[in-house]
């Protein structure tokens, strides 16, 4: 897809703005509406880290082992995620549709002392503009997009050639559907009824498709799965519900 046939769409969804807007607020708070995002967080960011020294041959020990580095975080909330990687050492930038999730994000890192660049933008106009990046991340976005096909397209080209996709979502499988939906958002209540549609789930094969055809390829995939008697994730071989994926721009 080319920058021209982007920059005519967009892949924001009002419906899914709107729903993530109204919790803005909760997103720093580790036992609010986004609990299973902060549970998450140690294992995503490890792979996020293990992933990027391997391929640019960074010491994933020392402190800043990012330094040097640029990432985009797409569709990055109130910056669970922008704000660590802003600590390794990366030069940070971050988007979001939700103008409320920027405020929150900025005044967070604000108050931590970071200097990260949040700005309220969709993948696509910051495509348009040719803006490019050493690693991009679209972490639990894909699944609330508009346009999947053209969202990829979008994180495709916001990448440097030879640079990192790092991509984290759900995948479209009964099982998925069962616990993603029914146990998190009805049963356990770990989220808002609604925070899911099953239909928007991607699969791998899906996404692949998608890769191939902007000139990227999949390089490493991971599941990624809860153990409740332990109340955390790790990394696993199962990739039916949660999965992470690493691509590189050819």
């Amino acid at each position: 897809m080319t920058i021209a046939e982007i920059e005519r769409e967009n892949t924001i969804d009002p419906a899914e703005i709107g729903r993530f807007s109204a919790l803005a607020d909760a997103w720093w708070d580790p036992e609010g509406d986004f609990r299973p995002l902060h549970r998450f967080n140690p294992v995503r960011l490890g792979y996020i880290r293990d992933r990027i020294c391997e391929h640019f041959e960074r010491d994933k020990r020392s402190l800043k082992p990012l330094g040097g580095l640029t990432v985009l975080d797409v569709g990055c909330g109130g910056g669970l995620v922008t704000e660590p990687i802003a600590r390794m050492g990366a030069t940070a930038s971050a988007i979001d549709a939700s103008e409320r999730n920027i405020g929150v994000a900025s005044l967070h890192a604000e108050q931590g002392g970071l200097d990260i660049d949040y700005r309220v933008a969709a993948a696509e106009t910051l495509a348009a503009e040719k803006k490019q990046f050493d690693i991009v991340l679209a972490l639990e976005i894909i699944e609330h997009v508009a346009d999947v096909d053209l969202f990829m397209a979008s994180c495709v080209a916001l990448t440097k050639p030879s640079g990192l996709l790092i991509v984290a979502t759900l995948n479209r499988t009964a099982k998925a559907y069962a616990l993603a939906i029914v146990g998190a958002e009805y049963i356990l209540r770990w989220m808002p009824r609604g925070t899911h549609q099953w239909n928007k789930f991607v699969k791998p094969s899906e996404l692949a498709l998608s890769l191939t055809g902007n000139d990227a390829e999949i390089i490493n995939m991971t599941g990624v799965t809860y153990n409740p008697l332990k109340d955390d994730w790790h990394l696993s071989k199962d990739v039916a519900v949660n999965y992470m994926l690493c691509a590189t721009k050819l």
